[in-house]
């Protein structure tokens, strides 16, 4: 609790640290910090009781000092060091998303500094009241802005949120999935939208080629192995349907030629054997059998 006892309990110790010369560099400036106000290591040492009495003394300073100058600038990376585990504790709500935590509490310091800059005493509301809302505002809008593994409309994202949400509300009342239908009529929107956020919602993650599957799914295959790929041979299928007539009307000998050098993958001289004629013989046959075969699939074209 932080209350006026607290304060006043605090006010000695706060008076004992800044009473003590402070020699140290700030950390984050490389500036000396004025005499009244604690080192570096005296921040790091102070408990949080002491930490809030301090930041209402340094806002109450910061107001009084102009802008630009040394002492703004040290009171002010004071006040983001002093607040720092404001941000440590909204990060923690976002530990089991996939980005890493340095991240996390990155972004969530520019929403500290914000809040800083924005703060007045005069409104009578405590600091971390006033910059909480602002801290995790900040580390939402980085998820929204940069999660994504596909770029999608704000609106959808938030549909997506919607849908999710109700799903699960929905599916505690019914006892399963709900339906398209009851999901629109839920949000009070079109069955059109709720498809369109569902789709969506596949944009925000995407799994590596390189991935293996879940247990449940069985097997040792990456996603790339069970891909599908383009087969070639399906461009044959056209053209085989369409000389099937075309081979059906062909005397009983060509069709023979064209069986054994084409299917039984014998050559010229084998099939001159094989029906008693020579290789010469046999080329003028399947040259003139080939020449017919392709006028036919030119004209159906």
């Amino acid at each position: 609790m932080y209350g006026p006892d607290a304060e006043a309990s605090a006010a000695p110790a706060v008076e004992a640290r800044t009473s003590a010369p402070a020699t140290a560099p700030s950390a984050d400036a490389g500036l000396l910090p004025p005499p009244d106000i604690p080192s570096q290591e005296a921040l790091a040492d102070m408990d949080a009781v002491d930490a809030r009495v301090l930041s209402k003394t340094l806002f109450a300073r910061l107001e009084a000092l102009e802008e630009g100058t040394h002492e703004y600038a040290y009171v002010r990376n004071t006040l983001v060091e002093l607040n720092l585990a404001l941000v440590k504790f909204a990060a923690s709500r976002f530990r089991t998303r996939s980005e890493p935590m340095e991240d996390i509490v990155q972004v969530g310091t520019i929403g500290l500094i914000k809040s800083i800059d924005r703060f007045e005493l005069s409104r009578g509301v405590e600091f971390p009241t006033f910059a909480m809302p602002t801290i995790i505002g900040e580390i939402k809008r980085f998820f929204r802005d940069t999660s994504w593994s596909v770029r999608v409309p704000r609106r959808l994202q938030e549909l997506r949120l919607d849908l999710a949400k109700t799903s699960d509300e929905l599916a505690q009342r019914l006892d399963r999935a709900p339906s398209v239908g009851e999901l629109a009529d839920a949000l009070g929107i079109t069955r059109e939208e709720v498809v369109e956020g569902m789709t969506a919602s596949n944009a925000y993650t995407a799994s590596s080629l390189d991935a293996q599957p879940e247990e449940e799914d069985g097997g040792e295959a990456t996603l790339a192995d069970r891909i599908g790929y383009e087969d070639h041979g399906i461009e044959g299928i056209e053209y085989i349907e369409s000389l099937k007539p075309l081979i059906a009307g062909l005397p009983h000998r060509d069709r023979k030629i064209l069986s054994l050098r084409f299917v039984a993958n014998m050559t010229q001289s084998e099939i001159g054997e094989e029906l008693g004629i020579s290789q010469m013989h046999v080329s003028r046959l399947l040259s003139r059998t080939l020449a017919k075969l392709r006028r036919g699939l030119t004209l159906d074209e």
